[in-house]
């Protein structure tokens, strides 16, 4: 099997013509440019790292390089995994959530094999022994240990091992549809190429990305962003939106208003000494009290309430 068949960090079905999908603007869930380099960094150092703990743990010559990184639905990783394949449950003190660290059946098998002094090659689509079992989570601890290391200069990371699986269907650490970041990497111990991948709960790794200002934009870049900035700024200033002045809303019975008829008086509760709110999509930005300019009506936007009187609310 070639790495790409196994690799979902470079799924091939994504590209399948499966048409636009929609983005939500509230929700703005997307990896950016920036986002993307600084774990581009945190990985590969972690990679570069983990092939030298599996040279030297394995005494065999090991090589671990950073493929890709991606958003996928969670849904669309496990959908994406082999089956079987060795899937271990990570936690990630102090962080929330739960990380998924997966590696091929056959490069686990190659990696025991070379623990027990073995020559690698082939290996069996078998269930670890106990005996095994105790190899595998040693050296994948090890492993979460160098991911600590690549992630240092971000945050301080605690990986821990809670368990491992073998089939991601029955996993259910996330929401199908949860977003998660998968880092793919190409792997390879002895003569045995396979793929290796992590899966991060985006809610997770996004305050700590955030938070981070180690990228450096050169020149063309930082134009590029300043004008994107300002054509933004200028499509959003000229959008239209419709502005509601209210009273304030009151409570009425069905039968009341049924029988309203043409010249009935409603009172309002609205005391005739607060201004009326300006509303957009219900959200309150301004205050206004009536009048008119011209033949029109108008209203003129004052001060808020709790700004209007200082004095009651005992200040100077």
């Amino acid at each position: 099997m070639t790495n790409a068949a196994r690799s979902p960090g470079r799924l091939s079905r994504r590209g399948q013509g499966a048409g636009p999908t929609a983005y939500d603007f509230r929700k703005p869930i997307k990896l950016s440019r920036e986002h993307i380099r600084t774990l581009q960094i945190a990985f590969e150092t972690y990679a570069r790292s983990c092939g030298t703990l599996l040279t030297t743990r394995l005494r065999a010559v090991s090589n671990v390089t950073l493929a890709s990184i991606e958003q996928l639905n969670y849904d669309e990783y496990v959908a994406a995994l082999n089956n079987p394949t060795v899937i271990a449950v990570v936690g990630l003190d102090p962080l929330p959530g739960t990380a998924l660290m997966e590696i091929s059946s056959s490069a686990s098998m190659t990696a025991i094999d070379h623990m027990l002094g073995g020559p690698g090659g082939p290996q069996p689509e078998r269930p670890l022994t106990e005996v095994e079992m105790p190899l595998l989570r040693g050296l994948l601890e090890r492993m979460l240990g160098e991911l600590r290391y690549g992630f240092e200069t971000l945050v301080e990371l605690h990986p821990k091992l809670k368990e491992i699986e073998y089939n991601a269907q029955f996993l259910r650490a996330h929401q199908p549809g949860d977003a998660c970041v998968i880092a793919s990497f190409d792997m390879k111990i002895g003569a045995e190429e396979t793929a290796h991948t992590f899966c991060l709960p985006f809610n997770t790794i996004l305050p700590v990305l955030s938070k981070t200002e180690t990228v450096v934009l050169s020149d063309a870049e930082r134009s590029a962003k300043d004008m994107a900035m300002r054509n933004l700024t200028a499509g959003l200033s000229s959008a239209p939106l419709d502005v509601a002045v209210r009273f304030q809303p009151i409570r009425m019975r069905t039968d009341d208003i049924v029988d309203l008829q043409p010249g009935d008086v409603v009172p309002l509760g609205h005391p005739t000494t607060q201004p009326l709110e300006v509303k957009v999509n219900e959200t309150v930005f301004a205050h206004a009290v009536p009048g008119n300019q011209g033949a029109r009506l108008a209203c003129l936007i004052v001060p808020a309430p709790q700004e209007a009187s200082p004095k009651e609310s005992g200040r100077p």
